[in-house]
């Protein structure tokens, strides 16, 4: 991977204009036509289909599939529309491969399943290249709405309100839309812009005004959307990194995941990215390994990724953590980050203690590992920020640090619905943010109008 000059520390410009874009070129190339075809044709069609009670948006699976067979795929597009306007992204990102399709009837008979994913994509991309648009805007309801955040379910949220009617202002933090879509997802699992040209799709139905730039807490505070809207829906994702809780963890070099993500997905130019020479990642979990791999994929010699539980804990599935080895990422369980070692207060090496259960809980053995690096990355998981709520924390009920909501999404608060990253029982995956988002955009329709009817 690495290129041939030695490059000492964290640095950019380790390989070559050449290496950088074969590096993080799209991860699953697209089907073509023939391709799609012959990939449909494999489906059984399931009468009780597993792997639509296994999608969290609960798409039509063998409808959709059936319609690309007979060579109708803009009519397998609105399928996947009508329950996931985000099909696009979710065909792209969704961890298929322990969701829809590990439960397809052929994965369980020959290990070979249904390229559902991929298939998702075919159909979603030739709607999306026609800009073939399947939904018009009710007649304007007078209603209005405030999304709180612009990442997968407050999209979900809007467009599904825009198509009942209702007028639509998203507030977001960020300077573009999009959430973990366009911020926190690994570079090679999108590209070509295609998280900014799927807002632009989803916003094209008309009545959604985005508005950049606005934090909660900082340029509006919830009382007055309560009091300026008819109803509002948070969709505030996880602002907040946990913490390694090892010694000298402020030391220069340490770096929080999410962030380095975020920061590689915004690069116009990789080879200004520094990265370190020998990468240590702290976590288990898709973040973990969006991280480490890239690591790899910007010229790093050695990245190893320390969890501390097995293998069978990871949240990362099966396929995300044979990525990582087929990258050359090293993947090391049973060990839990203690003290950061610094050098005139830059990251040296790690030192780490290796864990086992004691009964039903984890528990650290007393015995020491140093591993030298000179970038660490947290990917130990986000939580929840609930002084953003400014004040009204004391009102909206959460629930192990979440938002507590309803089957429709609704808060403990009149008016204000919530769903994705931020509420409890929320699974942090981009499907399950826009089945809430479309959900509780269906319960604030009704409630502003006379169950559903205008």
């Amino acid at each position: 991977m690495a290129s041939g000059h030695f490059i000492e520390g964290i640095a950019g410009g380790r390989l070559s204009a050449e290496q950088y874009a074969d590096n993080f070129s799209d991860l699953h190339p697209p089907l073509d036509h023939h391709e799609a075809l012959v990939e449909a044709d494999r489906c059984y069609f399931c009468y009780d289909a597993p792997c639509m009670n296994a999608c969290p948006t609960s798409i039509d699976i063998p409808m959709f599939i059936r319609q690309i067979a007979t060579g109708n795929p803009l009519g397998s597009a609105k399928t996947i529309f009508d329950q996931n306007i985000l099909g696009g992204m979710c065909a792209r990102v969704c961890p298929t491969e322990t969701l829809c399709e590990e439960v397809c009837v052929r994965e369980v008979a020959e290990g070979k399943p249904v390229q559902i994913g991929r298939l998702q994509r075919y159909a979603t991309d030739v709607a999306m290249s026609e800009e073939k648009q399947f939904y018009k805007r009710a007649e304007p309801t007078g209603k209005t709405v405030a999304v709180v955040g612009a990442g997968p379910s407050g999209l979900a949220a809007a467009h599904r309100l825009a198509r009942h009617g209702h007028d639509v202002t998203i507030l977001e933090a960020r300077p573009k839309a999009g959430g973990l879509n366009e911020y926190g997802i690994a570079a090679y699992k999108s590209v070509d812009d295609f998280a900014q040209a799927e807002v632009d799709y989803v916003t094209s139905i008309g009545g959604i005004d985005i508005q950049n730039g606005k934090a909660l807490g900082r340029d509006f505070q919830l009382a007055d959307l309560i009091r300026n809207y008819d109803a509002v829906f948070l969709g505030l994702g996880l602002g907040g990194v946990n913490a390694l809780r090892a010694d000298g963890e402020e030391a220069d070099g340490v770096a929080n995941a999410v962030e380095f993500i975020a920061e590689l997905r915004q690069a116009s130019d990789l080879s200004g990215l520094p990265v370190g020479r020998r990468v240590v990642v702290i976590g288990g979990g898709m973040t973990a390994i969006d991280a480490a791999v890239q690591s790899k994929l910007l010229g790093a010699e050695e990245v190893t990724v320390c969890y501390r539980r097995g293998q069978e804990h990871m949240n990362a599935s099966g396929f995300e953590q044979d990525l990582a080895a087929a990258n050359g990422v090293t993947i090391r369980h049973w060990l839990q980050p203690k003290r950061v070692i610094a050098e005139n207060g830059k990251v040296s090496a790690i030192e780490l203690e290796y864990t086992a259960m004691n009964g039903d809980k984890l528990a650290g053995t007393g015995e020491r590992l140093t591993l030298a690096a000179d970038q660490v990355f947290k990917a130990i998981g986000q939580s929840f920020v609930p002084a953003h709520l400014n004040g009204s924390v004391d009102s909206i009920e959460l629930v192990g640090g979440r938002i507590k909501v309803d089957a429709g999404g609704r808060t403990s608060l009149a008016k204000v619905w919530a769903g994705g990253d931020c509420i409890f029982g929320g699974d942090d995956l981009t499907v399950s943010a826009v089945a809430q988002g479309r959900d509780a955009a269906e319960s604030i329709h009704r409630a502003l109008t006379s169950n559903g009817r205008a």
